[in-house]
């Protein structure tokens, strides 16, 4: 047998924080891949679950009824829960030569350079952050259980304002900008 194969015993005391057991984790996407690959597709599951649609034929409402609708939002909250905290293992922002839409006078995002920046500067914020989204989705678990829809549509907009804040944060800085402006004008009057 390969010394690759060979198991080595497991101190008794060893748990998940316990390097020897688990390794050093290594990153395979940048923080943008992990986003569009893994993370936001999952959102759909909860995103899409419940919903109001008015149009010239009438109100569509959408919810969840099936176990197996429950199931789809369960396996989007699990994997949003897991894979949020993957952004907490250091890794590239955006894929080598990637500036994201940050070119111009008007760019509407900050670039990789400047994400990394800011999650360097203020660790403690990216991290709660991270902590916001992660939390709502352990709620979207805990309302899965109860199968609720009407929980699962207020979970769902809070799951929208904390995604929307990180978004607001280390990504759209015309959006930002523009809510500084509202907030501005709204406090003025």
């Amino acid at each position: 047998m390969s010394a690759a194969c060979v198991s080595k015993p497991v101190p008794a005391a060893a748990d998940a924080q316990t390097p020897a057991l688990w390794g050093d984790l290594k990153p395979v996407v940048t923080v943008k891949q992990l986003m569009n690959d893994l993370i936001d597709p999952a959102s759909d599951f909860i995103f899409n679950a419940v919903g109001t649609v008015i149009s010239d034929k009438g109100i569509t409402e959408t919810e969840p009824k099936t176990d197996e609708d429950w199931a789809k939002v369960r396996i989007g909250a699990v994997t949003m829960a897991e894979g949020i905290y993957l952004l907490k293992i250091p890794r590239p922002i955006a894929p080598s030569g990637d500036v994201n839409n940050s070119v111009g006078p008007d760019a509407s995002e900050l670039t990789p350079d400047q994400i990394k920046a800011k999650i360097e500067a203020d660790t403690v914020l990216w991290n709660a952050k991270i902590e916001a989204l992660r939390n709502v989705n352990l709620e979207v678990l805990e309302i899965v259980k109860r199968k609720d829809a009407k929980e699962l549509w207020e979970a769902g907009e809070i799951l929208d304002q904390a995604w929307e804040g990180c978004h607001l944060e280390y990504g759209y800085r015309a959006e930002k900008d523009l809510m500084k402006r509202l907030d501005r004008r709204l406090k003025d009057k």
